[in-house]
């Protein structure tokens, strides 16, 4: 269809994301649903998505690392959206070489009762490499559609580094039109994975600068009973987070308190280090806290504290700068292309302890303006981001209308 005939309506999209919130983990791949909801908005795409999720075994949906993925609806509608949440089959580990066509199986057997009722899409839309781009790859050829694959961190940083996967994303990136990565560093991956340059664009996430500003931290503080500085950490307890290093840093930093916010597999070991370590006491774990609460915590603190091995473009950072508050994060992937001015915080090259609180303390010494961090994170909005997604779908569907024209 010609951009031409596509101009009484929007474009109709079919996301393909595994990372994707619900109502059972509402912040459950939020960055995905952030930047979709904003394209929505804009009224140039109306988007479809598709979140499968490894089917739960009966007798499993009680215990808590299954709860929340067995209580999932098969659809719902969030803000406008319709998601469609169906399930493939899948063995942690050992189930990894097959998962692409597990998940396209899932993905097809979701389509064809769309179809069936008289939907259809002009593009799909697929987050993140492995197993969801190269799934929606298959899906890409059954369907006969045009295909953009985002690459977000760990799927090109770590999965694309296995032999199999490897082999699977190429293929994916054979059959893509359109490749995205959210920092550059993930875009030069791409490329060395075989990506011709013309087809690959860095759309970068952006900050809700409405719900993360700055507040009044000397209130919030009262409020929370939070005297001294303050640093918070937010992301999973796991161990690629490096909050294992922060404790450690916070260690030789007499008189800080540190909040925690995430939940995950390594928070008993965590809470064991802090009182091993004597600092217990000063240090709070909150589990998981609603995003639209975060803006509060991000207040409180004087510093936010990253210290992953790696991140493709690290949401938090940019969340908590734009509440005024600078951060200290590991140089690691695209972190550096958030953290580029003194304004804005500080770069570790080195991921660890005694590097942390070594930038911690020089940068509670001497901390940038909480306005002068404010008006660094205010560059940083969904705006471009959405006109860049809408370009390039866009010029994925004019390249495949005249790849069509030429093969009828």
């Amino acid at each position: 269809m010609s951009a031409r005939e596509r101009t009484d309506r929007p474009i109709r999209s079919l996301v393909v994301s595994g990372l994707y919130p619900s109502r059972t983990r509402p912040t459950f791949g939020i960055f995905v649903e952030n930047r979709l909801v904003r394209l929505a908005a804009s009224g140039s795409v109306l988007p479809t998505v598709i979140a499968p999720l490894p089917w739960c075994p009966p007798g499993l949906e009680v215990r808590p690392d299954w709860r929340d993925l067995a209580a999932t609806p098969r659809e719902d509608v969030r803000h406008g959206i319709e998601v469609l949440y169906p399930r493939y089959f899948h063995l942690p580990k050992l189930g990894v070489p097959a998962q692409p066509w597990m998940v396209f199986r899932a993905l097809w057997s979701a389509v064809r009762q769309r179809l069936a009722r008289g939907d259809r899409f002009d593009v799909i839309d697929a987050h993140y490499a492995y197993p969801d781009g190269v799934a929606a790859a298959l899906l890409a050829d059954r369907l006969d559609l045009p295909l953009v694959v985002t690459a977000r961190g760990t799927d090109l940083s770590s999965i694309a580094r296995e032999p199999l996967p490897r082999r699977w994303i190429r293929r994916a990136i054979g059959r893509a039109q359109g490749l995205v990565a959210v920092c550059a560093a993930l875009a030069r991956v791409w490329e060395e994975l075989g990506a011709e340059p013309r087809r690959v664009r860095v759309l970068r996430n952006g900050v809700d600068l409405a719900l993360f500003r700055p507040l009044d931290r000397a209130a919030l503080r009262a409020e929370a009973g939070l005297e001294g500085p303050v640093l918070l950490t937010v992301g999973q307890l796991i161990e690629r987070k490096g909050v294992h290093l922060v404790l450690d840093a916070l260690a030789g930093l007499p008189g800080v308190t540190l909040l925690v916010v995430g939940d995950g597999p390594e928070r008993a070991a965590l809470e064991a280090r802090a009182a091993r370590l004597g600092v217990g006491g000063c240090v709070r774990f909150l589990g998981t806290v609603p995003h639209s609460e975060l803006p509060r915590l991000y207040n409180l603190a004087d510093l936010f504290v990253l210290a992953s091995s790696r991140e493709g473009w690290a949401n938090v950072l940019l969340e908590s700068m734009a509440c005024g508050t600078p951060v200290v994060a590991t140089a690691v992937w695209g972190t550096p292309e958030v953290v580029a001015a003194p304004e804005a915080g500080r770069l570790v090259a080195t991921r660890s302890a005694e590097a942390l609180r070594s930038a911690i303390a020089a940068l509670l010494a001497d901390p940038p303006a909480r306005q002068a961090t404010r008006a660094y994170a205010e560059a940083f909005g969904w705006e471009p981001t959405t006109s860049g997604q809408i370009a390039l779908f866009e010029e994925v569907l004019g390249e495949w209308a005249v790849r069509r024209g030429r093969a009828a």
